[in-house]
């Protein structure tokens, strides 16, 4: 079985229709190795316009076949969902954000603690985003 075809049962299995330019986008997102932006998905398909790559990744998202978060650098920040895309809270992972080359990592291991919420209130979404230097960037200093 070949990449298009184990991705067209993924987004069927996520009520997606699996058309060629949503293949097209999930084989660019598959391929990124932590977040990316929507920007670095255009430069991966310039053959596809702004508008396409933003309503599927808006589509992705609301199937739950990645995860968005804002990191504070004002360009939205996507990644895959791992999880069997059934994310619980206590299955959602923390992002660190490298306040030197400003690179947002999955930090896939270390999970949300969890926290009480008061009588009545109903969890919709957690970010949980931590600042700092990348080993990378922490070896070059």
């Amino acid at each position: 079985m070949n990449h298009t075809e184990d991705y067209s049962a993924l987004l069927e299995s996520h009520g997606v229709k699996p058309t060629a330019v949503r293949l097209l986008i999930y084989r660019a997102i598959a391929s990124m190795s932590n977040t990316f932006n929507m920007a670095e998905i255009e430069d991966c398909l310039d053959t596809v316009d702004k508008s396409t790559i933003f309503r599927t990744l808006m589509l992705f998202t609301d199937h739950h076949l990645l995860h968005s978060l804002d990191d504070g650098s004002g360009s939205k920040k996507y990644c895959l969902c791992h999880n069997d895309h059934e994310c619980s809270p206590s299955e959602r992972h923390c992002h660190f954000f490298c306040e030197n080359c400003h690179k947002t990592y999955c930090l896939e291991d270390t999970l949300i603690p969890q926290a009480p919420l008061p009588e009545g209130f109903q969890l919709i979404g957690i970010d949980y985003l931590m600042r700092g230097i990348c080993p990378s960037c922490a070896n070059k200093g």
